[in-house]
């Protein structure tokens, strides 16, 4: 790793999206520590977006008290979608502007990376363990569920992960889903899955931590076990604080003092034009989160209304409602039937 500044004292700020479920915030909070430890030359703090507390200020706070200077921040997510190119950036530019006498660098997302499809790896090698090798890899199907965004390129590189996933083991088969939002969802993609003659599906929830969404794809999962008892469904872990992925996390702040943390702008939607998201070039990036700080984890946000409020906005179970669009352009394919009204029994 690229080492920091002796002259300028430098912090990092690790930059979480938040749960309303406790063991989330418990196991980002342990990565945080993780993090502390392999870093032991730089503050280190950490804060969420959304429905939980310590919110990003606070870290960014805390940075600024212990002296820091310099402030290098990272992204808790695996693809750079909204949360990374709007809500996060957005975050951090006010900050900056409140406090001119620091200087805040922002890096890019964890996204492909050899080290994270090794990671992966592990956690799909476990599952393989668990279940036996009773069953040849071509008569098993794998399926990688991502969170689901409405950034076509955040989806797409879930297909690239899973692509290299199956290709790698060797897999019959191998299909995407996602927990919100887009399509195809986790229950109608098994189905389709239940139909292909395979006597093994692995499902791999390609997420950071556990959560409301990690808990829906497996009680998905089990439900569409019990109705195809013919097929052994093995649920694979997801990623958590695999060594690999904190090297990632590592190779993000080096990027960031080499000045290589570029992220990828060819096929974003806001510069580009991408089939069937034509409209939202140019659109504004802007975080429209501020009303969930802290909320979610037995915590109040003070803000005197209540969560059901009638503001346009709609964050029901752990931010996957079908239109969480926080005031964005809307997903343009909210009504297909293997999407979110599909999720919401519409």
């Amino acid at each position: 790793m690229t080492s920091p500044n002796p002259f300028q004292k430098t912090g990092v700020m690790l930059c979480g999206h938040g749960s309303r479920d406790a063991h989330a915030v418990a196991e980002f909070t342990a990565l945080a520590a993780h993090m502390k430890r392999r870093l032991p030359h730089y503050d280190v703090d950490f804060g969420f977006l959304e429905f939980a507390t310590p919110i990003i200020r606070t870290g960014l706070d805390n940075l600024r008290a212990g002296g820091n200077s310099r402030i290098l921040a990272l992204p808790g997510m695996l693809m750079a979608a909204g949360h990374a190119k709007n809500d996060i950036p957005s975050v951090l530019n006010r900050y900056q502007s409140e406090h001119p006498d620091i200087s805040i660098s922002y890096g890019r997302d964890l996204g492909i990376d050899l080290k994270m499809l090794r990671a992966a790896g592990d956690r799909i090698q476990d599952a393989l363990r668990m279940a036996g090798e009773g069953i040849a890899r071509h008569e098993t199907c794998l399926v990688v569920v991502g969170r689901g965004t409405s950034d076509p390129d955040a989806n797409s590189n879930i297909a690239k992960v899973m692509r290299m996933l199956w290709e790698g083991f060797g897999f019959g088969w191998g299909e995407t889903a996602y927990s919100g939002v887009t399509f195809p969802l986790v229950q109608p993609s098994l189905e389709h899955v239940a139909k292909l003659g395979y006597r093994r599906v692995i499902v791999f929830p390609y997420f950071l931590f556990t959560g409301i969404l990690v808990e829906r794809i497996y009680e998905a999962t089990d439900l569409v076990a019990v109705q195809n008892p013919q097929i052994e469904f093995v649920k694979a872990g997801y990623l958590n604080d695999h060594p690999l992925v904190l090297e990632v996390f590592e190779d993000r702040l080096s990027e960031i003092l080499a000045g290589s943390n570029n992220m990828n702008c060819q096929m974003c939607k806001y510069r580009a034009q991408v089939l069937g998201f034509e409209d939202e070039v140019g659109l504004a990036q802007e975080s429209h989160h501020h009303h969930v700080e802290g909320i979610g984890t037995g915590h109040d946000h003070g803000h005197g209304h209540g969560h059901g409020h009638g503001h346009g906005h709609h964050h029901h179970n752990d931010h996957d409602h079908a239109h969480h669009d926080h005031g964005h352009h809307p997903y343009p394919h909210a009504d297909h039937p293997h999407g979110p009204r599909t999720l919401n029994g519409k």
